[in-house]
């Protein structure tokens, strides 16, 4: 009986040491196996990749990304300008904003705006596209923001990156 325990406590303490591991490198296999079909572009934005990703990668912060198209310029950092197209709904497919719906591009630093778009948007290049999964707490939180997005909403967003400056 002793021998059986020592060996299920050897067992449990290998598949811990798997999950840290994978915990640590801060994403999830269930997360990365998932295909997950592609936004609906909105009119005037650019194609996605042919090859791209049909899964989405978790940081260790909770964002979930996926990179739709490469882009060939440099990556942004978060003390930097961004110009950007974009599209934002909620799980709903309610759209809440889109600069494409304006018809004009936006400008922002990228240290002013939400924990979720200051982080995803350091991850593609100028001319890229991405679409981003951000979890209530790096988004609007418990708050919300204003009448278009509720407390504790998770927010998507299809970006382009137009312009680093």
């Amino acid at each position: 009986m002793l021998l059986k325990r020592m060996a299920f406590l050897k067992r449990m303490a290998g598949l811990a040491l798997v999950g840290l591991m994978f915990g640590v490198a801060g994403f999830s296999l269930a997360d990365e196996a998932k295909e997950v079909a592609f936004p609906r572009l909105p009119k005037g934005a650019g194609k996605v990749d042919e090859k791209a990703a049909k899964t989405f990668t978790t940081t260790e912060s909770g964002l979930k990304y996926r990179i739709l198209r490469e882009g060939a310029g440099a990556k942004p950092t978060a003390r930097q300008t961004v110009e950007v197209n974009y599209h934002g709904w909620l799980d709903n497919e309610k759209v809440f904003d889109s600069s494409y719906k304006r018809g004009e591009s936006i400008s922002f630093p990228l240290n002013r705006v939400i924990a979720g778009w200051t982080e995803g948007m350091q991850l593609v290049g100028k001319g890229g596209m991405i679409e981003l999964e951000i979890p209530a707490k790096l988004g609007y939180g418990a708050q919300g923001a204003g009448d278009s997005v509720p407390p504790n909403a998770t927010l998507h967003f299809l970006v382009e990156l137009n312009n680093v400056k």
